[in-house]
């Protein structure tokens, strides 16, 4: 009979939060105070966002590994996402870990996001530490947002371990975190500290055969694909053989051809590792997530998280605009398959159906989960065009039943009105309304998933820009019934050319434009919003007849109203059944499926 063996050298730690919370912020913290960098190093700000999108939006997409040395223990700490779309990040990275620090902002409080990630980790068995962030804010209220806290735990039927959970109040951008607010401390000890006392070092069977499961997939340049998760138990050394489990319970034999830990920000070649240690292992090309990496003598899977499942889904289909293959790089079918299917290997809550040779549904978790790989393709020179997104119903008990969110929503209470108005046609149905602090108010609505595309764009509109929504996806339930589309129709182009100062000026009275003068347009594309609810074409080329009379006025300047600039979300959310978002690296465009002006009206009238 083989010896439980304890790691005292290693703690294993994810950060989960609700998004913008700082777990970012908070890794830059330990990863400074525990001598990674050089003195004279030049460390940029949220190191661990390494893709561009990540850097731009300020938000974390991929979860990312790290580790800390301290006191000769090392903390291997992972980053999650803190957005809903990226959920299957979350729950398939809480498999390496042995607990959790959950971020909460100290005047945001607890929100949907924190509650979803926090749900996952109770499921899982861990006891989080609880680190209460940015008290330095002015309005910042630690002991108020604690109770929240601690009403959320007992909401999601947390034990009495879990219950009594530890409490850091730190402020990650200034570098500070204390267990005791009345008595500040100018670095991260503190919290260092409770990560090394509470947290559970991993515990295992050392001197039994290898097992470990995938939960990351990474390619490198010089090794190929490269597998990234957790010894659960016994060791594996370079050059060692062993054997990876399938999903379907298939066993393929393979040499492991190198073996990497995390050290700081880098990765590191080592002979070997064992039990505890969160690892990187190449030398086998085609691992997928969830499946066992093992000994070749005795291979035994390990269970794997089950993923949730999409809740919407759109179609990418291969561009036929007059502009086509123009502006892309990669613009075939082929292209667009190969892409689809290289991100299906890492991308675990992603499906890709193919219904033509021209044309995937591609099904994800949200809106923002498809729009960042609609934009990541189209930075790698991708042309492509994609249609409005769709709620995936399923059947249950022979009744038709759809997604629904839990959304949140913080307002002003001058807006209150106009954003119940807009949600009540969505079929939302209010479950709690909190006034918040500072004028601001909290509501709490259960809505149909499908009754929130195109929703923040009004939403922002409505409150001037001083709402904060946010939404988690929250179970399915029966058919809610129709609910009404965009009420407005769009404003299409005539013909093909190039927009023109006096064609757009004659056009604006028509409704509001999103195209500027001197932007090459083809018939049939959407170039504004009409103020009825029909479509109505418009011909923004039309250049201003000359004639040698002169008359008084007739050469006052025209004047433009401001253009509505179309994001990629936007224009997502904006279309309508019959149209379509064309996406090249260079721009987004709005057109209708059908371009040709008699065969459009052929189409609607049958």
């Amino acid at each position: 009979m083989s010896n439980l063996f304890t790691r005292e050298d290693i703690r294993n730690i994810a950060i989960i939060a609700h998004v913008d919370h700082g777990k970012t912020t908070l890794v830059d913290a330990l990863l400074k105070q525990s001598n990674i960098f050089r003195t004279n190093e030049k460390v940029q700000e949220r190191v661990m966002d390494s893709n561009d999108l990540e850097k731009e939006r300020g938000i974390t997409i991929l979860s990312k590994n790290t580790s800390v040395h301290y006191n000769d223990i090392k903390i291997n700490i992972i980053d999650t996402p803190g957005h809903a779309d990226f959920g299957g990040e979350v729950e398939r990275v809480l498999k390496m870990v042995d607990s959790v620090l959950l971020v909460v902002d100290s005047y945001e409080g607890a929100m949907p996001q924190t509650k979803f990630v926090l749900r996952k980790a109770l499921e899982l068995g861990l006891r989080p530490i609880v680190v209460i962030n940015k008290i330095d804010k002015p309005n910042a209220r630690p002991e108020e947002v604690i109770d929240e806290v601690f009403d959320l735990f007992s909401e999601l039927g947390a034990d009495d371990e879990q219950l009594d959970f530890p409490i850091v109040y730190a402020s990650a951008r200034d570098g500070v975190a204390t267990v005791d607010l009345d008595n500040p401390k100018d670095n991260m000890k503190d919290l260092f500290d409770t990560i090394i006392n509470h947290v559970e070092p991993p515990k295992g069977y050392l001197d039994e055969s290898l097992q470990m499961l995938v939960t990351t997939l990474d390619t490198s340049e010089y090794v190929g694909k490269i597998s990234i998760g957790k010894i659960s138990r016994g060791k594996v050394r370079k050059n060692q053989q062993a054997a990876i489990v399938r999903q379907d319970g298939k066993i393929d034999n393979f040499k492991v051809s190198g073996v990497y830990t995390y050290d700081g920000l880098k990765r590191q070649e080592v002979e070997e590792a064992s039990l505890g240690d969160i690892v990187a292992i190449s030398g086998i090309a085609d691992a997928g997530i969830g499946e066992t990496i093992t000994d070749a003598q005795n291979p035994e899977a390990l269970p794997f998280v089950k993923i949730d499942e999409p809740t919407l889904n759109m179609n990418f289909m291969v561009n036929d605009s007059p502009f086509a293959g123009r502006e892309g790089e990669f613009v075939t079918s082929r292209h667009l398959r190969d892409r689809l299917m290289k991100e299906l290997e890492t991308n675990v809550s992603l499906k890709v159906t193919e219904l033509s040779p021209d044309c995937f549904e591609v099904s994800g978790r949200g809106e923002l989960h498809l729009s960042i790989l609609i934009e990541t393709m189209r930075r790698e020179g991708y042309e492509f065009q994609v249609s409005k997104p769709n709620v995936i119903f399923k059947e249950e008990n022979g009744r038709k039943v759809e997604p629904m969110e839990y959304l949140t929503i913080d307002v002003p209470e001058e807006f209150m009105g106009p954003v119940m108005e807009k949600l009540g046609p969505r079929k939302a149905e209010m479950v709690n309304m909190t006034s918040a602090v500072n004028g601001y108010t909290r509501l709490e609505f259960r809505v149909p998933a499908r009754g929130l595309i195109g929703f923040r764009n009004e939403f922002m509109t409505d409150t001037k820009g001083n709402g904060i929504m946010n939404h988690v996806f929250d179970g399915y339930e029966p058919y809610k019934g129709e609910i009404p589309g965009r009420s407005r129709g769009s404003l299409v182009v005539f013909e093909t050319g190039e927009s023109i100062t006096y064609g757009l000026f004659n056009a604006q009275e028509r409704g509001t434009l999103f195209i500027e003068p001197g932007v090459e347009v083809y018939a049939g594309m959407v170039c504004g919003v009409c103020s009825r609810a029909d479509d109505i074409e418009v011909n923004i080329c039309k250049r201003k007849q000359l004639t040698n009379t002169r008359s008084a006025g007739a050469d006052d300047a025209l004047k433009l109203s401001p253009v509505t600039a179309m994001s990629l979300e936007q224009c997502l959310e904006f279309i309508n059944n019959d149209e379509l978002v064309e996406v090249t690296p260079v721009n987004v465009r709005m057109r209708k499926r059908i371009l040709d002006s008699a065969a459009r009206k052929r189409a609607s009238r049958k």
